[in-house]
């Protein structure tokens, strides 16, 4: 079961909030709200009605509260107003809390009053049942505290597990290394008052700055042990074989990838959508697709209607239910159902298990067959027999350096699994931790030549003094970099000195998924301000460090002087604006090779076509030479499907249109290819090659090589409308 939490903030709103101290361009309330928007923000994102959230506002201008007055002598609640009831947090609750937490006129107002409420609501819902109970206050400490009581309330807390947490502006802090000059008289006294009740209730006290700077650092979330299988792992078949192993075993995941959190489509509410505050659009809103309706913002619910080809229907189609549809698998370009009497027998039939089919050696296991996350295997809780066991097991792996690998179904009808099951142990605590294997079918073997020698036809070998093999001066400059690049001790210890690990996992944060996730909270909390730039931590591994990449200069210096690297000139993009070309680095001009006439080519040949058209258009003198060359392939490209035996050659085709097409972009002749693929697409619907190959128009309307538009190229007189209608029609 989830965990259940009732927090109470209690914030305080008095008139000193206002002011902006120790150079801050913000007010304190502002400033102290950036942790409490945060939280609360957090909790309405994880979306668990058992995380309760209560506000309190202490020092405001009216007095909202069930103690004041309640009996006589229950004085000192003047002030102190509830501005949201302890109960779940949603998006709509949270907008409305947002425009009542605002600076009030007052000074007066009891702090420790305010904690006592804090302690009925938080008594009032959790009665006595389990529950993470805290209390936050955050306090300028400007304004009388009334300690007389202290005592008592911290007995209080004490006994209903509640946790204290006093966060100051501006409060003295030692640990974190804040002392305010010139404090009031009133904010001393308080500091001491609030202090001495933390102390006595076990809570945490600590300035505001502390935790404001802490937001940025992010927040592995920490859940509570998912068991994936509870059961019998078993070595033989026990049914069978009186001493085949079996053992009692629970299974939880150990690792688990955090997701990103999904987007969902909403529209923006109109004034005909009814009353943003819960007029109509709250009446008939209930959730869609799991989004909360809010004052601006409605979600959208899908609707799909399934049509087939009908001529007595009107429009040449009808409405079809989708518990009539079957379904069809992909067999090359045709459909094969395949009804749910056959479907079945399709399918494993599997029974919930666990048994080892093997074992091998660690050192002969290669580390990247690593298939996913970690799960690791127990002995069932309080059976001590089956705990005897499993540690024997494991024991005997760990002896032998070896791994386990073994068939798992998770519950009954699931598709089975293999995973490799790994011995691990500590003083007190033993497990098997595995990792899922990939099936014969998963791997995919891509033989590479070696690096390190250079295999010659005859089938000789040779490993030094070849152009594709490092000289020795290479190889020992390469070396010498990767070692100066050597980061595993590039990290400072408490004295300054490198020895410590530089990038450890527990300091590897995922940028997408924790930036993505601060953005949101900023949004919803400040939904009309600037995106905040991106916290230096996220960042911190981006680049190597700057003070190491400044030591290793030399060595790369050093290392592009023995590798002979040389910058290679820009690609020149367009015909008329060239120039001169760029000398080539060898001092071999292929170009003036290729510019005898004995060398060069008139007519393009079809086998091929892309690398002599390509030389064709580079030699060229003007457009007249380019637009013949195009006009070659449109004829090849023509010839091509004509005789395409279904789509045998459209790939073909469309990979000679996307060179065309290219070309003329490069060169800046889009109107050429534009006439080309006009006349092609008329000629390819009108049925001219050879039969219907409206195939292939709507595989080039896939990939998108049609008409070249003002956006691509500026020398094209085709607007982007144009472009979008060409497709269409």
């Amino acid at each position: 079961m989830a965990d259940k939490e009732a927090t109470v903030y209690i914030l305080d709103l008095g008139s000193s909030m206002a002011d902006c101290r120790n150079g801050r361009t913000e007010s304190d309330l502002d400033w102290s709200m950036r942790y409490v928007w945060d939280k609360i923000s957090t909790t309405v994102a994880a979306s668990r009605k058992t995380w309760n959230v209560g506000v309190v506002g202490v020092r405001t201008d009216e007095t909202d509260n069930p103690l004041e007055g309640q009996d006589e002598g229950c004085e000192g609640y003047e002030h102190i107003s509830i501005l949201q009831e302890l109960g779940p947090m949603t998006m709509r609750s949270l907008e409305t809390l947002r425009g009542r937490v605002k600076v009030s006129n007052t000074q007066a107002g009891d702090c420790i009053s305010a904690i006592v409420l804090a302690i009925e609501m938080i008594e009032k819902l959790t009665k006595k049942l389990k529950y993470n109970r805290k209390i936050i206050l955050v306090t300028d400490g400007e304004a009388p505290m009334d300690n007389s009581d202290i005592e008592d309330i911290s007995e209080k807390m004490k006994k209903s597990g509640i946790q204290l947490t006093v966060l100051g502006v501006d409060f003295d802090d030692a640990e974190f290394g804040f002392k305010e000059e010139d404090k009031s008289v009133v904010k001393e006294q308080n500091e001491e008052v609030l202090r001495d009740l933390v102390d006595r209730c076990d809570g945490l006290y600590g300035t505001i700055a502390e935790a404001i700077s802490e937001l940025e650092t992010p927040r592995v979330k920490s859940i509570k042990p998912y068991k994936t299988y509870d059961g019998l792992l078993t070595l033989g078949d026990p049914n069978v074989h009186r001493d085949a192993m079996s053992i009692n075993v629970e299974r939880y995941f150990k690792t688990h990838k955090a997701v990103v959190p999904p987007a969902s489509r909403v529209i923006m509410k109109t004034e005909s959508d009814g009353d943003p505050d819960g007029g109509a659009g709250a009446a008939g809103g209930d959730e869609m697709q799991g989004v909360e309706l809010t004052a601006t913002f409605s979600a959208v619910k899908d609707a799909r209607t399934y049509k087939v080809n009908d001529p007595d229907a009107p429009g040449g189609k009808r409405d079809v239910d989708r518990d009539e549809l079957a379904k069809g698998y992909e067999y090359g370009r045709t459909a094969v159902h395949i009804s749910e009497s056959d479907y079945n027998i399709t399918k494993i039939e599997t029974s919930k298990s666990f048994s080892i089919v093997g074992f091998i050696y660690q050192e002969k296991y290669e580390p990247f067959l690593n298939m996913g996350e970690t799960c690791m295997t127990i002995a069932q809780k309080f059976n001590d027999a089956a705990a005897l066991k499993l540690s024997s097991l494991i024991h005997s792996l760990h002896e032998l350096e070896s791994y386990a690998v073994a068939r798992i179904v998770t519950k009954d009808g699931k598709e089975p699994a293999l995973v490799l099951l790994a011995p691990h142990i500590e003083p007190d605590f033993e497990c098997l931790y595995d990792v899922p294997l990939p099936f014969a079918e998963d791997v995919r073997n891509y033989p590479f030549p070696p690096l390190g020698k250079v295999v010659t036809v005859q089938g000789n070998i040779i490993t030094e003094n070849h152009r594709n093999l490092p000289s020795r001066e290479l190889q020992e400059a390469m070396d010498d970099y990767v070692d100066a690049m050597d980061i595993s001790s590039w990290g400072k210890d408490d004295e300054g000195n490198r020895t410590m690990e530089y990038a450890s996992v527990e300091d590897l944060f995922s940028p997408p998924l924790h930036r993505i996730n601060q953005v949101i909270r900023h949004r919803a909390t400040y939904p009309n301000e600037p995106i905040p730039s991106t916290p230096a931590i996220l960042l911190k591994y981006a680049c190597p460090p700057a003070d190491l990449i400044a030591k290793v200069k030399s060595d790369l210096e050093d290392l592009i002087d023995k590798a002979s690297i040389k910058k290679v000139p820009p690609k020149a993009k367009g015909r008329r604006e060239r120039g001169d070309k760029p000398k080539p680095i060898s001092g071999l001009d292929i170009d003036a090779l290729l510019q005898h006439p004995e060398n060069r080519r008139d007519k393009i040949s079809p086998d091929k076509a892309i690398p002599e058209f390509k030389q064709k258009v580079e030699l060229a003198d003007d457009q007249a030479n380019i637009e013949d060359a195009i006009k070659q392939m449109g004829a090849i490209i023509r010839d091509m499907v004509t005789k395409s035996f279904g789509d045998q050659d459209y790939d073909r085709a469309i990979e000679h249109i996307g060179v065309i097409r290219e070309t003329a972009i490069d060169y800046e002749y889009p109107n050429l290819f534009n006439a080309f693929i006009k006349d092609f697409k008329t000629r390819l619907l009108s049925g001219e090659f050879d039969g219907n190959r409206r195939e292939l128009w709507w595989q080039i309307k896939y990939v998108k090589l049609g008409l070249i538009d003002k956006i691509t190229s500026e020398h094209s007189k085709v607007t982007a409308e144009e472009a979008a209608e060409f497709y269409k029609k």
